[in-house]
């Protein structure tokens, strides 16, 4: 009871230790994590701005020495002397259109030394720079004063964010006027996407003019003083755009020039409005001097802020496991001190009921024989006297080792010598002996022998039992598990002869299989080839008439005539190579590989092969236009047999018909690709539908197949993965449908 109460007084001290502790190494756990992915975060946008900025300044440097190189044209110098020469004027319009089509620039335009606009690549639109008046353009001044100009501006015509290049045009040393090339930036601001970080493009007064955030366009990441909004104003350079800062509350330097901004944001809408919350983001930023531009990189601390809770929420949990894991040994070991402690109490409660035992003991029906320290028989049940056949008085005061065999006698004296003990928690060995009665003969025994301390003495109890009954159980039991096994091992054979027979009967039939397939295969190149026999006619018999007429002229020493036959001749035979080379495609084996395969190549595999027989029986086959888009996974030798063999069968079955056409449509559903064939001829009888697709079933005459077509593109789709159905269109015509499995992205795009 006291060690309880003690337990219960220590519970909240240590409860409050580890609660501490947890609360310390969380905070320390929170801090380093946010610290290494602050850093990580730093990283990725150093990375990333470096490449935007690459990716900027590459952009601008393409047009920075265009306007100086337009500057010495000239019809620049032409029209600056004679702007009232509309021909001139005209002719520099179109050169500018053309430049700027070629160059990729936004507009092109050339100025007077009073700014007016005299020539514009946009001299066709609506909004056309003609006659307009830029002077008050920081560009046009930089550029009248004798440098090449540059500035950022939202144009006062157009109303669009440009970039602007500027360089005076001179004469005798003299500037008597400024080109002028302005770029779209709008592409640049496109080609910025990732959805971790916001990229920011400001100019010198850090006002805002390209972001991958809209809302933010055209805002100061400072705050401006009256004199720098009214001198921006003057300039026109946002035009009427008002100008606000972001609502930055707070600021915070950091190691490498980066600083962590909090920004004040529309929330979530409610009843009265949006509400505003506090976004974090480090900003890095990085200048572009000679273009007085700034490229700000602002990341969300999102990602980091999830770390932090993952590193917290993983570290509270291995506490709780290596807390829980602690008080699990704690209290398996007090268990461990209370069975001792019980252990002993029974000791005792042994000692104490002696005598009790003694009489269990002596009517027990095992043989027991208690032996003093040296080990001597002292007492002896009845069981024990009726087993070795003894007496009482002439077993009292002799050694054990008289009722064993000699062969087992060293073992009993080891366990009497170096006994077991129980208390400590060491096992009793049980072992097998041969008893040795009064008379010599042996029997089969199982016995124990077990220390024991009655008032402080050594004395040792032996437990006997006759197990020549069981021995002889055992025997029979042997005898049984060995012939059982006999007969396991016998089955077992069998079974493994029967398993090499079926084995070798499945790789016939795969054998037998792939020879039909290429059976079939060969049946349609030979039904094919009166329309091949065709074909390759005409080009010999055209070989021939020019290998005769170069004859003829070599003889003439016509030698270009003999050229020009001979190319004719190297024309025909690629021609028939041409027409050979889709036949020798189609007849090979088959890999047996799936692979992802253009519904387009089997088009024009299967196409090749049947040319000719669809222009001999006069057959129209459309296709579907889209099949660039949808491939399937499957074997490109098997897909085009199968796709032969349904318009070989389409081609038999409209002999009769006026009209002979066959329409194939394509399209997906879900995971599957699915072909339609249908024909213009009278369909498949109601009766034969369950019969299409039996090998050697066919509607045929003899000489026309032998039935095995429809079998083996059916067995070779759903060896693919997919399946074939016959069925009758609603309008007439037999119809086709074949579904084959979808390649991964093919499935994406459908849905």
């Amino acid at each position: 009871m006291s060690d309880y109460s003690d337990n219960k007084h220590l519970r909240l001290p240590v409860t409050l230790v580890l609660l501490v502790g947890l609360l310390l190494l969380l905070w320390q756990v929170a801090a380093f994590t946010r610290s290494s992915e602050m850093d990580k975060l730093q990283a990725h946008i150093d990375t990333n701005l470096a490449r935007y900025t690459l990716s900027l300044k590459n952009e601008l440097e393409k047009y920075r020495s265009l306007p100086a190189l337009l500057a010495t044209n000239d019809s620049m110098q032409q029209v600056l002397a004679a702007p009232d020469d509309l021909l001139i004027r005209h002719h520099l319009n179109t050169y500018l259109e053309r430049v700027s089509l070629l160059t990729g620039a936004s507009d092109i335009y050339l100025m007077a030394p009073t700014g007016d606009t005299l020539a514009a690549s946009n001299w066709q639109q609506a909004n056309s720079f003609v006659g307009r008046n830029f002077h008050y353009r920081p560009y046009f001044q930089q550029a009248m004063g004798g440098e090449a100009g540059h500035y950022f501006a939202l144009g006062t015509t157009s109303r669009k964010r440009g970039y602007y290049f500027s360089h005076p045009v001179v004469r005798n040393d003299e500037i008597i006027g400024v080109i002028v090339v302005k770029i779209d930036l709008n592409d640049i601001e496109d080609q910025w996407n990732d959805p971790l970080m916001d990229l920011l493009v400001t100019d010198i007064d850090d006002i805002i003019f390209i972001s991958t955030r809209s809302e933010w366009k055209f805002k100061s990441l400072q705050p401006l003083s009256q004199t720098d909004l009214q001198r921006i104003e003057e300039s026109l350079r946002y035009v009427d755009q008002k100008l606000v800062s972001l609502p930055v509350v707070k600021r915070q330097p950091l190691e490498g020039g980066a600083e962590l901004i909090t920004l004040l944001e529309n929330g979530e809408a409610s009843g009265v409005g949006r509400t505003l919350s506090a976004s974090q983001y480090l900003a890095l930023r990085q200048r572009l001097p000679e273009a007085e531009l700034n490229i700000v990189a602002l990341a969300t601390l999102s990602p980091v802020q999830q770390q932090v809770w993952k590193a917290v929420i993983g570290t509270a949990i291995t506490f709780v496991v290596v807390v829980l894991g602690v008080l699990f040994l704690l209290l398996r070991r007090r268990i461990h001190h209370e069975r001792q402690r019980f252990k002993l109490q029974a000791t005792r409660a042994l000692e104490a009921n002696e005598a009790r035992v003694r009489a269990i003991i002596d009517n027990t029906q095992a043989g027991l024989i208690t032996l003093d320290a040296q080990g001597r028989i002292e007492t002896v049940n009845p069981t024990a006297l009726m087993q070795f056949g003894y007496p009482a008085e002439q077993l009292v005061g002799r050694y054990f080792s008289m009722l064993v065999c000699d062969r087992d006698r060293p073992l009993c004296w080891r366990m009497i010598t170096e006994p077991a003990d129980p208390v400590a928690g060491q096992q009793v060995p049980v072992i097998e002996a041969q008893g040795k009665r009064v008379a010599g003969a042996l029997f089969p025994i199982e016995l124990t022998i077990v220390q024991m301390s009655p008032q402080g003495e050594r004395k040792f109890l032996v437990t006997v039992h006759d197990i020549t009954v069981r021995k002889e159980y055992e025997e029979h039991l042997r005898q049984a598990r060995d012939l059982l096994e006999t007969r396991v091992t016998e089955r077992t054979q069998d079974l493994q002869h029967a398993n090499d027979r079926l084995r070798e009967e499945i790789e016939e039939h795969h054998r037998t299989q792939e020879e039909l397939i290429q059976t079939a295969k060969l049946a349609v190149l030979g039904q094919l080839s009166a329309g091949i026999n065709h074909e390759l006619n005409q080009p010999l018999t055209a070989i021939r008439a020019y290998a005769d007429n170069a004859r003829s002229f070599l003889e003439r020493e016509r030698y270009q005539r003999v050229g020009e036959n001979l190319e004719e001749i190297s024309g025909l035979t690629a021609r028939m190579a041409k027409i050979i080379s889709p036949l020798k495609v189609f007849s090979r084996k088959t890999s047996g590989q799936a692979e992802p395969v253009s519904l387009r190549s089997v088009r024009d595999g299967a196409m090749s092969i049947l040319y000719g027989r669809l222009q001999g029986e006069q057959v129209e086959v459309q296709w579907p236009s889209h099949l660039d888009e949808l491939y399937v996974m499957g074997d490109m030798v098997r897909l085009e047999q199968v796709v032969v063999n349904l318009i070989s069968n389409a081609i038999q079955a409209m002999q009769s018909s006026p009209e002979r056409r066959i329409e194939i449509t394509a399209e997906c559903e879900g995971a599957e690709v699915v072909l339609r064939f249908r024909d213009t001829g009278p369909g498949i009888a109601a009766a034969d539908l369950k019969k299409v697709f039996e090998p050697f079933y066919t509607t045929k005459t003899a000489d026309e197949g032998l039935g095995l077509g429809l079998s083996i593109s059916h067995r070779i789709v759903e060896s693919l993965g997919g399946a074939l159905v016959a069925g009758n269109a609603p309008d007439g015509g037999a119809l086709f449908t074949l579904r084959l499995r979808a390649v991964a992205q093919v499935v994406g795009a459908d849905a």
